[in-house]
């Protein structure tokens, strides 16, 4: 895909809910967890809505993002789903998807260097709310 201005807010979410989980298994492989439900455990600390969401609203506040992924993370925060998340309300899934919609558009744009800058401070900042 060329213009990636065409795609929805939601299909760009889809390809960034792959590409922030990959690096996130990653990570948990390489601080030593090997056994599978511990794996899934601890990903979900860093992968559900409601860390999401906090993720966004850290990234915002601090200004982390560029205008554009601003511009991004709105098209997705406002795309219209007909699916929500089980464990979070509707703005909290909304967020979410507007973060994975980030990680999707840096993703089809080969911005792999700002892909793993954000994926590293993410992982940086849940570890940080996990320690307080």
């Amino acid at each position: 895909m060329n213009d990636l201005s065409l795609l929805s807010g939601l299909t760009l979410a889809y390809v960034g809910d792959a590409t922030y989980e990959i690096f996130i298994r990653r990570h948990l492989v390489e601080i030593g967890q090997t056994r599978p439900n511990t794996l899934h455990r601890l990903a979900t600390h860093y992968v559900s809505a409601k860390a999401q969401a906090f993720l966004m609203e850290k990234m915002l506040v601090e200004n982390v993002l560029t205008e554009v992924e601003v511009n991004i993370y709105k098209r997705g925060r406002n795309a219209k789903s007909h699916t929500f998340a089980k464990n979070a309300d509707v703005t909290t899934y909304r967020v979410a998807t507007g973060f994975e919609a980030v990680f999707g558009y840096l993703d089809l744009t080969g911005e792999k260097a700002r892909v793993e800058e954000l994926a590293a401070w993410c992982i940086e900042k849940i570890e940080e709310a996990g320690n307080e």
